[in-house]
């Protein structure tokens, strides 16, 4: 009678060093597209949350019904106010939107006229507004009359990333080493970004303006004759404090 016992032991031998080798090679391909965005977070939330310039758009949309044409008082006031900021910070041209084959197209057309006759009373040059058709891709949507123009803006965010728990945790390293969350500051300086009216007001100061001479010829007159060159208000005394009980 043969005894194959001995080859046993090597036949398991083989199947676990196979097994560990497939073990290994699905390891190898193993990864992760999750980003490790608290890696390392800033102590100070302006470099977490930075301020950045860029260029954005702006939009108004002129809403016009099928049986009128032209505009209220009010969409003139919005047409008027965007040329008004597009003479300040306009970065390119007024694009203006108009929709065809919608039951508003002809009025629509007669009021982008009069949308041109308001920027050209403000000063906006023919060439600085481009007319554009476009057909809405869903025919229940009300087709307005678009105007956008790009300008330079500042922005901050986007906010509300939260890839690690607030709360007391082993696993949360800002909670162990009590740094700052990653959120910690986004909307201050989000909101402190929409505020801001000139951009480059980040970057560099703004030049001084001329000094108003007649003020200031005043106050030199007064320095020469001696006398004192503060401005007297004769309404200050109203916001004192009643002496009545004293």
């Amino acid at each position: 009678m043969t005894n194959h016992s001995p080859a046993h032991p090597i036949r398991s031998l083989r199947l676990a060093l196979a097994l560990a080798g497939i073990t290994l090679a699905l390891g190898a391909c193993t990864h992760s597209n999750r980003e490790a965005v608290t890696a390392s977070i800033p102590d100070d939330y302006r470099l977490r949350h930075p301020i950045v310039i860029q260029e954005s758009s702006r939009t108004t949309e002129i809403f016009v019904g099928s049986s009128r044409g032209g505009l209220t008082a009010t969409q003139r006031a919005d047409v008027a106010g965007l040329g008004q900021t597009w003479l300040r910070d306009g970065t390119g041209s007024i694009i203006a939107e108009v929709p065809v084959n919608t039951p508003n197209a002809h009025a629509a057309a007669d009021s982008l006229r009069e949308v041109q006759s308001i920027l050209a009373a403000l000063g906006v040059p023919p060439r600085g507004v481009v007319v554009r058709q476009y057909r809405p891709e869903d025919p229940r949507l009300f087709a307005t009359i678009r105007l956008k123009y790009p300008r330079i803006v500042a922005d901050a965010g986007p906010c509300g990333t939260w890839p690690d728990d607030l709360g007391p945790s082993i696993k949360n390293k800002g909670y162990v080493d009590n740094k700052p969350y990653w959120n910690f500051g986004c909307a201050n300086q989000h909101n402190l970004a929409a505020m801001i009216d000139n951009p480059s007001d980040l970057v560099q100061p703004r030049p001084e303006t001329p000094a108003y001479t007649a003020r200031r010829n005043a106050a030199f007159e007064k320095y020469r004759k001696g006398t004192t060159t503060a401005t007297t208000y004769p309404e200050a005394d109203k916001a004192k404090l009643s002496d009545v009980g004293k």
